[in-house]
């Protein structure tokens, strides 16, 4: 008896030991098999940019792999906008973001940073045949490019008299400078010099570096957990010489030495601070955004009427019995409607002007003049359609009763078929005005500040992204239902019929 109880709790001890060996295991190795989702905007070199392949590169991709290695996490990066990173941290879209993120206080309220990883600093870019700009405080009254939520955007408000144009990454900046728009680029100096450097930038030079002495950090949502793991690694490869051999690699020097801390991350925050309300923060920042509102009604009003005149041409000419005519309107429309919008407006205003200036030709485009010509040449392929269809509903037999009439093909187009054929267009149109009204926001790539970059501006300054976008979804819906109702009436007047009942009624 005694001897079957030993051999119970034996047994016993057995499976109690092992059970607490599986334990430690699972908690030694919580980590292990952890994968993080990473956000970075591969528009950013030489910290985090792709190879010809796709595949990303760059010290901060290279840094963040090594510390993930080292701390036993994986990592799925994610591109994302850079103005975007900050909310989509706030609402944990994504677990952190390594894309050269400076550590600033503000910052620091909204969300959480790891240990500085690098030393940077801004500087001032121009025209290598610029002899006026000097240093900073040479650009009182200047154009200066930047890159939105940075910030170099954020030093760059403090020149009296500047006119900022804010753009979605660096290179569109540097590019705008190298255009002749801009007077100056400020922006983080190793990517200028890595650009200058590498000779994909001709005609720029630096001619101020660290205006600020700046950090950079991996940014987590305020208080995640991950924060811990990430400064692990971090710790790992700083003492280990990994990091070191990444930062020779990139930037052929040996890295400065890195505070553990900033100076403000030690003050201890006892106070909460106070946010603002949404109703609060949405009736302040409407003004701005009715501002830019009247923008995009300029901008879709002036390319409408560009794109009318061209697109009925196009139309016309879509139905012309000289073959040639035929084949080349039919190439413009297959083309404009072929290409996504977005890359018409980046070959128009960066480059064509890049390609004259190769060519010796000094040209520069106005961005309100960019914006018109590709909006009106993108629309004009719409309402050629549009048109063609109008023209080719009318019956035949009214062209040939004007013909013997004695009118001529010009005199039976503009007064027997367009008239009627432009009552039964105006549904279409009414379609693609709104469609051309929201498609304005695209325009925000080349730095202009209508509706939605307004509210972009606002969003990299206050982070609070829902209710600034939501109301800028709301600005957009009162525009398209403000159209919709004009073009419904104008379709009323336009019928005899319609018109004739609205007048007994």
């Amino acid at each position: 008896m005694a001897k079957f109880v030993f051999g119970r709790w034996l047994r016993w001890c057995v499976v109690v030991s092992f059970s607490c060996l599986l334990l430690t295991g699972c908690v030694v190795n919580s980590s292990a098999g952890k994968t993080l989702r990473v956000a970075t905007e591969p528009a950013f070199p030489p910290f985090e940019f792709k190879k010809e392949g796709g595949e990303l590169q760059g010290f901060s991709i290279d840094l963040m792999n090594a510390l993930a290695s080292s701390a036993n996490f994986k990592v799925d990066f994610q591109s994302m906008p850079f103005d975007g990173m900050i909310s989509a941290l706030a609402a944990k879209t994504v677990d952190a973001a390594i894309s050269s993120i400076t550590i600033t206080e503000e910052r620091a309220k909204t969300i959480s940073f790891s240990r500085p990883y690098f030393k940077a600093g801004l500087a001032i870019a121009i025209r290598a045949d610029d002899q006026n700009i000097t240093g900073f405080d040479s650009l009182k009254n200047k154009k200066i490019a930047v890159q939105i939520g940075t910030t170099g955007a954020a030093k760059a408000k403090s020149v009296p008299g500047v006119q900022i144009r804010s753009f979605d990454s660096a290179p569109l900046a540097l590019q705008e400078l190298a255009n002749g728009n801009v007077d100056a680029v400020i922006n983080d100096a190793p990517v200028t010099l890595y650009a200058i450097d590498t000779g994909n930038l001709q005609g720029i030079k630096v001619i101020q570096q660290l205006l600020t002495e700046e950090f950079y950090g991996i940014a987590t949502a305020k208080n995640s957990s991950n924060l811990a793991l990430i400064n692990a690694g971090l710790d790992r490869v700083l003492k280990n010489g990994t990091y070191s051999q990444i930062y020779q690699k990139w930037f052929k020097i040996k890295p400065p030495l890195l505070p553990v801390k900033l100076p403000f991350e030690n003050e201890t925050n006892t106070g909460t601070p106070q946010k603002i309300s949404s109703i609060s923060l949405i009736l302040q920042v409407l003004p701005t955004l009715l501002q830019g509102a009247l923008v995009t009604l300029q901008l879709t009003l002036l390319s409408v009427v560009f794109g009318l005149i061209g697109g009925s041409l196009i139309g016309i000419i879509r139905l012309s019995r000289i073959a040639p005519l035929r084949w080349v309107a039919r190439a413009y429309v297959d083309f404009f409607r072929g290409t996504p919008l977005l890359v018409q407006i980046f070959m128009i205003y960066f480059g064509l002007p890049a390609i004259l200036q190769e060519l010796g030709l000094t040209f520069t485009f106005d961005r309100l003049v960019a914006g018109v010509i590709a909006l009106s040449l993108n629309s004009a392929a719409y309402i050629a359609e549009v048109v063609r269809a109008g023209i080719q509903s009318i019956e035949t037999g009214q062209s040939e009763a004007a013909q013997s009439l004695g009118l001529s093909s010009v005199q039976t187009m503009s007064y027997i078929i367009f008239p009627q054929a432009f009552r039964r267009m105006i549904p279409p149109l009414g379609n693609e005005f709104i469609s051309l009204l929201k498609d304005t926001s695209l325009v925000a790539v080349i730095g202009f500040e209508e509706l939605f970059r307004k509210g972009q501006l606002i969003v990299a300054d206050n982070y609070r992204a829902f209710e600034i976008y939501a109301a800028v979804a709301v600005v957009y819906l009162f525009l398209t239902l403000l159209s919709s109702q004009a073009f419904s009436r104008l379709e009323v007047w336009m019928n005899p019929v319609k018109k004739h009942r609205k007048y007994d009624n």
